[in-house]
Formats: C-alpha cells, structure tokens, sequence
C-alpha cells in the first residue's frame, strides 16, 4: 500500500451460507478521491459497506483501509474513519448540538474542543443556524446533512457513507452532494459511497460497477462511456424479437432485444436512424438515439438492465 492510497482491497470474497455476496473483489481507491460502487440491489454494495466499515469480519483477501489492516487492527480503522449509514442514526428527541454532542464523547472530545468541534462542523453543512433545533423538526435533507456533521466531528481522513441521498428529493439530494464536493475538494476527505442511482454515479471521480457481488467495471463515468461501442439506438416496435434478428441479417449488426424493445450501438448513429426507418417502415413506430449512458455501459458489461429483476437480454445478429 502506497502513501497515496486511501483503501487497497486484495480478492476479497464473503459468503452468506451459499450465496456469495462479494465475489473476488480486487481495487484501490486513492486519496482524495470521489470513488463510488454503482449497483442494483443485490450487487453486493452493502456488504463490502459492512466489511469496510468493520460491522463484520473478512472472510477471505486482504484490505488496508488508511494504512490500517482490516484484520489485524480493525480498531485503528474505526478511529481513522468517518461512517454515513443508510439507516437514519439520529436521537428525534434531542436537539442538533445534543446529537452531536454525545457522538462526540464516544471519540473522548469533550469541553471547549468539543464545541468548537460542533460549531466547525455545522458549519461545514450550513447548519449553524440549527444547533438548537429538535431534530425532529428538520427536513429529511437536513437530517442527512446532521448526520454528516456527525460523521465529520473526529475529523477523519476517510468517509464511508451507504447510500447517503436515500429517501431524499432530487433538490435534497443535489444539495447534499454540494457539500461532500466541498469537503473532498477544501479538506480533502476522501470519499467512498455505494449508490444505486445512475445519475449520482456521474459525481464520481471514478467509478466501480458491480454486479452480483462481482467487479465489472472500473474507471470515470467518461472513460468507461467511451468504452461503449457508439450511440444507443432503441427502436420501439410490436415484434422486437423478429425486427432484432431482421436487422441484424439486412445489416450484419449486432441488435439485442432488452425491455420489450430493439437495442443496438453504432458510431455516427444519427446515420442509422433513416436506414432503419426506410428498411422496415412498418414494423417501427418510434426510434430514439442518444449518447451512451452509465446504463448503456452497465448492459455492455452485465448482459441485462440495470434493475432488481436483472432481466437478461437477447442478442440476434
């Protein structure tokens, strides 16, 4: 592990019984770093959440979280690091400043240290204003962003945070992200955080695909887009299986049928737009072309959407 490096994780792999939920997983993460794990739901993310976060023990493989090793000194990572979890871990009941008043004390901060401590970090999330408001009375963004000042009070290097913008409106959201960008960027914590949402994804500096516990991409949203064969072009049309397979015997391309309509990538697809309409006229009713996406990038390496059901696709050519 180099100086440079905030987590080296080394094959690890864990299992519930028979089902492996962390499959061979291999990466590092620099400091400094925006780093995400994209995935649906049971792609593995809160898994490795819990075995970075020291909530379960390695099972197999190595990880060196911040110079400290997972296993032999899993306490020495608690200290070093800063933990957003999904579950909201607020007390309702208390004030701002009481909230983190007491999670302060669990990292032995306490007089005049602890209240400037609590003064910086509100502040950090633009909640100086609130100290002493009940809890309860915040908005849900509000809440989340509390819960950061909290992670925030022992100041670590590192902040691990399990689907951070969960059950937060879009403006929320947007709002939260701000100030995480501030923090890597002003105090340079590093940032990991796992994420179902493709268009959180983007805020990555790089970014980790997962998919049934397995690593499946690695690199920027730009980088691992450029990866993708060309434009997407989805064709809506009644017969998909049939107008998949016709496409590919006129034109030697590769289409897959995924979500009840024809999909296929091409370089310069504005160009295929008119050959597909003028070759099968009345078997399409409505084609669209766009750049590719995280999702498109997410099929090419998956084989089927991004989505629970993980619904596989047929390609015909």
């Amino acid at each position: 592990m180099s100086a440079d490096d905030a987590l080296v994780v080394s094959h690890v792999t864990h299992r519930y019984k028979e089902r492996v939920a962390v499959d061979d997983l291999s990466l590092t993460v620099r400091r400094g770093e925006a780093f995400l794990f994209l995935g649906p739901n049971g792609s593995g993310k809160t898994t490795l959440f819990r075995l970075l976060s020291t909530l379960i023990p390695l099972q197999a493989g190595e990880a060196t979280l911040l110079g400290h090793d997972l296993r032999s000194d899993a306490h020495g990572a608690r200290r070093a690091l800063g933990v957003v979890f999904q579950a909201p871990s607020l007390d309702k009941k208390l004030t701002v400043a009481e909230n983190l008043k007491h999670h302060g004390r669990l990292y032995g901060l306490s007089g005049a240290v602890l209240r400037e401590r609590i003064a910086a970090k509100l502040a950090s999330v633009g909640l100086s204003d609130r100290a002493g408001d009940l809890t309860e009375k915040l908005s849900g963004g509000q809440r989340r962003r509390v819960e950061l000042a909290k992670a925030l009070l022992s100041e670590p290097q590192l902040l691990l945070l399990d689907e951070p913008s969960t059950g937060l409106d879009p403006a929320a959201r947007i709002d939260l992200w701000r100030t995480l960008a501030t923090l890597q960027k002003q105090d340079g914590v590093t940032l990991i955080a796992t994420t179902h949402l493709l268009e959180e994804a983007e805020r990555a500096d790089r970014l980790a695909i997962m998919d049934r516990g397995k690593l499946v991409a690695l690199d920027t949203p730009d980088n691992l887009r450029s990866q993708v064969g060309g434009d997407a072009i989805v064709v809506r049309c009644d017969e998909p299986t049939e107008l998949a397979r016709a496409i590919g015997e006129r034109f030697g391309s590769e289409a897959a049928v995924i979500d009840g309509a024809v999909r296929l990538e091409q370089p310069e697809g504005h160009q295929w737009v008119p050959r597909l309409v003028e070759a099968f006229p009345q078997a399409i009713r409505s084609v669209t072309l766009g750049k590719p996406t995280l999702e498109d990038v997410f099929i090419d390496c998956t084989g089927h959407r991004f989505a629970d059901d993980q619904t596989p696709m047929t390609k015909l050519q």
